[in-house]
């Protein structure tokens, strides 16, 4: 068996280097656009707009921190900042006194109340002004089966 890989063909690298250029990218037009609007990072404002989503806004720190492809050393600096500025509260799991929660306070909901307008207004000037509805079906197709297959690994 050979070590060598099968080179990406002509139109596969056409694809890819566009992609390269997007994963790049895009994280740090996001971030740009949060700090500015209202002086978070995009996985701080993603930390806040998963435990939106949680039931009783709550989350055990580890879960957490798998979604939003996070370490948990990366998670517990940023969730430290967020306590910090009231934005959610951490606390020993009364189950569990091994794990820690995370709550969403009432400073953090309406912190993503206020940032959620200008994120969108991002979102959708970056990727979806520039899509037609059958493309945006498609891009959320392919991103689905490559993040199943990274998964997967």
């Amino acid at each position: 068996m050979s070590d060598e890989a099968p080179w990406l063909d002509d139109e596969e690298m056409a694809a890819w280097l566009p992609l390269i250029g997007l994963v790049m990218r895009l994280p740090g037009a996001l971030d740009h656009s949060l700090r500015r609007d209202v002086g978070l990072s995009h996985f701080e404002y993603g930390v806040l707009a998963v435990l939106e989503q949680a039931e009783d806004h709550t989350m055990r720190m580890s879960d957490l921190a798998y979604l939003c492809n996070g370490s948990l050393s990366r998670l517990s600096h940023v969730a430290r900042r967020l306590e910090g500025d009231g934005l959610l509260r951490r606390y020993a799991c009364p189950t569990d006194g091994r794990s820690t929660l995370a709550t969403l306070t009432d400073g953090g909901r309406e912190l993503l109340g206020n940032a959620a307008p200008g994120h969108v207004r991002t979102v959708r000037s970056l990727i979806f002004d520039e899509l037609s509805r059958d493309e945006v079906r498609l891009l959320g197709d392919m991103a689905e089966r490559i993040v199943a297959r990274i998964q997967d690994q």
